[in-house]
């Protein structure tokens, strides 16, 4: 897309990727795509903020020329040294000879480790500001959102809170960079739930510390690393972002993520009786393939729901193993006290229980119920995984009222 003008002086020269399929070698964007968001002030100072991925290197300079010279530029601001944010430094530096990067103590020494760079660094305080004639940058650090050497900028005139992978998401820019011009709103809400659980959840007390450390700052526009520019309604995201903070003590809302695979069929089987269930007693509840789901979809809705129902055969001697990769992520994202039950098929021996008790114990994760049986379910076993459900449903409601 052309460059955007988001406020006087102040433009958006971001590039859309919609080639790379998984963000950070992990999750998916083969559908969604990704937006890597830079931006450029053009006054008396010329400065860059956040650069992009190398693979857009040619796009991202042919914006930058758009607005101005790339050897013209004073500044070159890094928020985070990701390389989904500095890929392009390496050249971008030789290409700017006067340029000085502004960046965080910490982020100092990554500057060299990544791209070799030792000249024309300047580490930059918490708080601290640079006169840029009419405008005027502030810096305040915010580490562990989500690297230790993570900062946002904000220019004070026109209120502009560059948050770099705060308050960001998935999902391409599909013709407009601005909250108040989209057609499928729903969607950004949805991928900027799944970034944050994805990427952020895990250090969500730093995003608590950073929404308190900027509570007090007037903001008009965040402009994010990563998809939409919050220009109509920047609050709108700080509070969808306090209130998936919030849900870091594994408290979540009345609803049941069942999540379940099978190796031929049999804990499908009790999987329909026990949705069933479930549903009988009136409790939301979203159901995952782990044959056929990515943890990155699955992840969220962990996150914001309080029930969890596991189902999964016993695989020699021990758990399903899809269901155990997706217990250690949710160990590494901090996905705890939730409570959980358990059922599935076994055939010549049984251990998928006792692996799934070790799991919930090193989760912190109330395991309230179980549910196991050999072979193929019977009718007799299909009624007893809808009471199972049943009263797995019950037990959530009554603790949440």
């Amino acid at each position: 897309m052309p460059v955007i003008e988001i406020q006087p002086s102040i433009y958006w020269i971001g590039v859309n990727d919609h080639t790379t399929d998984l963000f950070e070698g992990i999750w998916p964007i083969t559908q969604e795509g990704v937006s890597y968001n830079s931006y450029l002030i053009d006054g008396e100072k010329k400065v860059l903020i956040d650069l992009a991925k190398s693979i857009k290197a040619d796009q991202f300079f042919r914006q930058i020329s758009e607005i101005c010279e790339i050897s013209q530029l004073d500044y070159i601001v890094l928020n985070h040294m990701e390389p989904d944010h500095t890929g392009t430094l390496g050249l971008l530096w030789k290409l700017a000879p006067q340029a000085t990067i502004l960046c965080t103590p910490q982020a100092q020494p990554m500057v060299e480790s990544f791209y070799g760079i030792t000249e024309r660094v300047q580490p930059v305080d918490d708080g601290e500001t640079i006169n840029l004639g009419q405008l005027t940058l502030k810096f305040f650090h915010t580490p562990f959102v989500h690297w230790p050497e993570t900062m946002m900028t904000y220019e004070t005139s026109s209120r502009t809170l560059f948050s770099c992978d705060a308050f960001g998401s998935y999902g391409a820019l599909s013709g407009t960079i601005f909250d108040d011009q989209l057609n499928d709103f729903d969607f950004y809400l949805k991928q900027a739930l799944r970034y944050y659980v994805n990427i952020v959840a895990k250090f969500s007390s730093m995003v608590t510390r950073a929404i308190q450390k900027l509570a007090d700052i007037p903001i008009k526009i965040i402009a994010p690393s990563h998809g939409l520019i919050w220009k109509n309604d920047p609050q709108k995201i700080v509070d969808l972002y306090q209130t998936w903070a919030r849900l870091a003590n594994g408290k979540g809302d009345r609803a049941v993520t069942l999540v379940y695979g099978s190796m031929y069929g049999n804990t499908e089987e009790m999987m329909d009786a026990v949705a069933q269930g479930v549903a009988q007693a009136g409790i939301p509840v979203e159901i995952f393939d782990l044959r056929r789901t990515h943890f990155s979809y699955i992840l969220p809705a962990l996150w914001l729901h309080q029930g969890v129902i596991i189902g999964a055969p016993t695989y020699e001697t021990a758990l399903f193993p899809l269901a155990v990769q997706l217990l250690d992520l949710c160990h590494r994202k901090a996905i705890k006290n939730k409570k959980v039950a358990y059922f599935g098929s076994f055939g010549w021996s049984g251990g998928g229980q006792r692996e799934l008790e070790k799991w919930a114990t090193e989760l912190k994760w109330e395991l309230t119920d179980t549910l196991v049986f050999r072979g193929a379910a019977t009718l007799e076993d299909l009624k007893k995984g809808q009471q199972f459900g049943r009263e797995f449903a019950k037990m959530l409601k009554e603790d949440l009222v």
